[in-house]
């Protein structure tokens, strides 16, 4: 963890399910989301990829057998040992809290999807930062060359707040969802976990692109496996946003 030898809490939930991770219904649309990213942001064969927040290798692994040199990084040391199994050629991985990377304008595609880093840093992950995952995407513009593109979701805020009235965890001061959930490992063994995700709203996310060096070129609402052409609403749990690095 950036700043200190404390664990981030996601590290416990990966460690839980390793390679199980991959039996869940959202991570079923891999390939179509990565048509609708290359529709959306076409690249040169060979290009650089960027996928932080990487979990298992999933997009990494997808992108790399169309051809693409990716480089994944996670916080989960586990989910990196998981994508390394039977990585396509020219796919590599390093266990990294996304905080604390130090590229520079190395990649032409920077990625983090399915909460991949981006939003990650709220609740006890946050310590006494104010806004933590502003750092995160500083260091994702930072790491692709100018012109190119940074691509990532986030939870949307609309449908937390529209959703308090059913009991939703959300602390609308911090922005940051809290559930519950039960997690299963390889051998089908429960536990249950707290996930915080940080929730944005449109006007947050642009405010944060624009100090970021980064112009946005499309914001949509998105859920896995379904990145739409649609403005952002109260309805989708995502907003999908596609930028590129000024200058």
């Amino acid at each position: 963890m950036a700043g200190g030898t404390k664990r981030h809490w996601f590290e416990d939930l990966a460690d839980h399910m390793g390679p199980a991770y991959l039996r869940y219904s959202f991570t079923k649309g891999t390939e179509k989301e990565i048509d609708q990213l290359l529709r959306r942001v076409p690249l040169d064969a060979g290009a650089r990829v960027l996928d932080v927040g990487c979990g298992p290798g999933r997009h990494a692994h997808a992108l790399g057998r169309r051809g693409f040199a990716v480089h994944g990084v996670d916080i989960s040391e586990t989910f990196i040992a998981v994508a390394s199994v039977d990585a396509p050629v020219g796919v590599t991985f390093e266990p990294m809290d996304a905080r604390a990377m130090g590229f520079d304008a190395e990649f032409d595609l920077v990625l983090s999807v399915c909460q991949g880093a981006f939003g990650m840093s709220g609740g006890p992950a946050a310590g006494g930062a104010v806004d933590p995952d502003r750092e995160v995407l500083e260091r994702m513009a930072r790491a692709v060359r100018p012109g190119g593109h940074v691509v990532f979701t986030s939870f949307n805020a609309y449908l937390q707040v529209a959703n308090l009235l059913d009991g939703n965890e959300f602390d609308a001061v911090r922005g940051v969802h809290r559930e519950t959930t039960e997690v299963r490992d390889p051998a089908g063994v429960a536990k249950e976990c707290d996930l915080w995700t940080t929730c944005f709203t449109p006007r947050e996310l642009r405010l944060m692109c624009e100090m970021a060096g980064l112009a946005i070129e499309s914001m949509t609402a998105a859920e896995p496996g379904n990145w739409t052409d649609f403005p952002p609403d109260g309805n989708f749990p995502e907003l999908l946003v596609i930028a590129r690095r000024q200058g």
